[in-house]
């Protein structure tokens, strides 16, 4: 088994970087949290120009048909970069799902819109706290129509269609709602990362239509959000690895006492420690890229593994990074709050890491019974 990209993925990973550096720095992000519009719009008709949206979907579809490995490295450097973009809601959850249980006619219509970036996705399953189970869901789907209330929703604020769960009969269904038609209410969020909006989406007898069979939906939502924590535990990486390298080269500049303040053993001890975390969610999230690459059967274990490990990571290294700084770490003029935002944001962007660590756990228990019979 080789854990390690191509030397053409490689190639990809300097293309993406080179374009986000130019396109991307920090004040793109800035100009998001200062009260600009929700993403930036020009960034993200550039990343479909380059073939970054379409990269995992086929060419039938107006897509690039490169792969989700080609799909996991450009995340890694999205998340490094902290880009204002809903490329996480409309590729890894909206194009996902209709990749994998859509009709050819919702195929068709949707995903060469999403790969060109003409049009934003959103994955609407929460209803409120708390782990999201089958049972809470309490939006509606009958006759067609669909009626209640998603919150929160990542992006909702700026889709054009949503994927939204609801309960048809007995089980949960998946709808596909066009959310320029009439019904459709949208409330913005209060959100710690402004760049990643959160919105309340209200559903008031608004025409949809079934993805999968009915009663399906908390299946395909389920191996749905396997996929995308795989994707965003890149962007976690990414965020992470960035963070440690502005810890590392602000204690090699900073003088104190008449020496840098990297040779101080406290400090050498946070950055060791940020290295370790940020290795051990690398070595989880290349496993995940390669269940995800070979639908492998291990993929939901790999899959918590890596959003438990990547969402750990990320947190720290953004955490340290401020301390490491010291006072100035926490004033607006320096860029260590974005990733503070964004490592906090994405923790809760699938559920929250106690509710991946119970999956973890219960995948793997499930396992070892298996193994055992």
């Amino acid at each position: 088994m080789n854990l390690d990209f191509s030397d053409e993925q490689k190639q990809l990973r300097d293309q993406v970087r080179r374009f986000l550096g130019e396109n991307c720095p920090p004040s793109v992000v800035r100009n998001i949290l200062e009260g600009e519009p929700d993403h930036d719009a020009g960034l993200y008709r550039g990343l479909a120009e380059l073939g970054v949206l379409g990269a995992a979907i086929p060419e039938e579809y107006g897509g690039v048909g490169l792969g989700h490995l080609e799909l996991c490295v450009v995340a890694e450097e999205l998340g490094r970069v902290l880009a204002p973009v809903p490329v996480a809601s409309s590729i890894y959850l909206t194009a996902e799902c209709l990749m994998q249980a859509g009709s050819e006619e919702q195929k068709s219509e949707w995903l060469p819109r999403l790969a060109a970036g003409e049009a934003i996705g959103c994955f609407a399953l929460n209803e409120g706290r708390g782990r999201m189970r089958a049972e809470k869901v309490s939006a509606r789907f009958e006759n067609g129509k669909l009626t209640g209330v998603k919150a929160p929703v990542a992006d909702g604020a700026i889709a054009d269609v949503a994927i939204v769960a609801a309960r048809e009969a007995e089980g949960v269904t998946l709808c596909l709602v066009d959310l320029k038609a009439d019904g459709v209410s949208r409330e913005a969020l209060e959100s710690i990362d402004p760049t990643r909006a959160q919105t309340r989406l209200s559903f008031d007898g608004v025409p949809a239509s079934r993805i999968g069979g009915a009663g399906d939906g908390w299946h395909i939502a389920s191996q749905v959000m396997d996929r995308a924590a795989i994707l965003i535990g890149f962007e976690q990486l990414g965020g992470a690895d960035r963070a440690l390298e502005m810890a590392r080269d602000y204690a090699l500049e900073r003088m104190a006492f008449g020496r840098q303040i990297g040779s101080f053993q406290a400090i050498k001890h946070m950055l060791a420690d940020m290295y370790v975390s940020a290795t051990l969610a690398r070595s989880n999230c290349y496993y995940g890229a390669w269940a995800l690459a070979t639908s492998a059967a291990e993929l939901p274990v790999a899959a918590a593994t890596a959003r438990v490990s990547a969402t750990t990571a990320f947190q720290h290294c953004a955490k340290n990074n401020i301390q490491t700084h010291g006072g100035m770490g926490f004033t607006w003029e320096y860029d260590c709050h974005l990733y503070y935002r964004r490592s906090n944001a994405l923790a809760l962007a699938l559920g929250s890491l106690s509710t991946w660590e119970s999956l973890l756990i219960e995948r793997m228990s499930a396992g070892n019974v298996d193994a055992a019979a």
